[in-house]
């Protein structure tokens, strides 16, 4: 399956980049994880951070960031099979569990739950 591991990600951090790379860390964390159970893992911030910066953000939250960080994830959710949803509060996050579900697409709340791909 290809499957989007959604989590927090600026939520929380008060926009501090130290905590906001410390959530990408998490969410990184089950991508292996998950590769090795024979599935393809995406998170949206490794295609939205590049455009992010290509479209001249300059910090999280302006207009360049908005144009691109959440419409990344909603439409990698239209190639998807599954969510993984990582533990922590996240508007963006339970945006894409609410979108796959209206998509009927598989949501896992722990990487126990994936199971291994035939």
């Amino acid at each position: 399956m290809f499957i989007l591991i959604a989590g927090p990600y600026r939520s929380g951090t008060n926009d501090d980049v130290n905590l906001m790379r410390q959530n990408l860390n998490k969410l990184e964390s089950v991508a292996l994880p998950l590769f090795r159970k024979g599935h393809v893992p995406i998170i949206g911030e490794w295609v939205a951070l590049p455009l992010i910066h290509l479209a001249g953000s300059t910090k999280p939250g302006d207009e360049a960031w908005e144009e691109v960080q959440y419409p990344v994830a909603h439409r990698l959710l239209e190639k998807c099979d599954a969510v993984l949803r990582v533990e922590g509060a996240s508007k963006g996050a339970d945006e894409d569990v609410r979108i796959a579900k209206e998509r009927g697409l598989k949501i896992y709340y722990h990487i126990e739950d994936v199971p291994n791909a035939e």
